[in-house]
């Protein structure tokens, strides 16, 4: 069984990291673009650019390698909180509502990161701080 857990905790940190990436990369590519819809939401657009670059691809890619993993995972997860209240608020459009839920669902796999921690297999590990969280 640990050898199971040995391989998913990084596949499970992998494809939680890719979204955040993946995101990041593309919102480098009109950045024109992307601070004016944020500057629909929220005030000091440009600020949220940065750090939303910030926090999907500077801790998207500690949290992938699983560098101080738990901290990086409270990170997204209180970016990815913030950014469903802020830009998935509108309830009564279906397709909010699912933006919505689908950031809580990756709150969900965040939380269970930030409990379990990074695994023998994250740089975390190899350091000797992969233990699990005091009861």
């Amino acid at each position: 069984m640990r050898d199971l857990k040995d391989l998913t905790l990084p596949a499970g940190r992998a494809l939680i990291a890719a979204l955040f990436l993946w995101s990041g990369y593309r919102k480098l590519g009109h950045p024109g673009a992307v601070i004016d819809m944020i500057g629909h939401s929220l005030p000091f657009p440009t600020l949220g650019f940065g750090l939303s670059l910030a926090c999907e691809l500077g801790a998207g890619t500690l949290f992938l390698f699983g560098y101080r993993t738990r901290a990086m995972a409270m990170l997204l997860a209180l970016f990815t909180l913030a950014t469903a209240l802020a830009f998935h608020n509108d309830f009564g459009d279906r397709e909010e509502l699912t933006h919505f839920m689908k950031n809580l669902a990756i709150l969900g796999g965040l939380f269970h990161v930030f409990v379990v921690g990074g695994g023998r297999l994250s740089i975390d590990g190899l350091r000797g701080r992969h233990a699990e969280m005091p009861g």
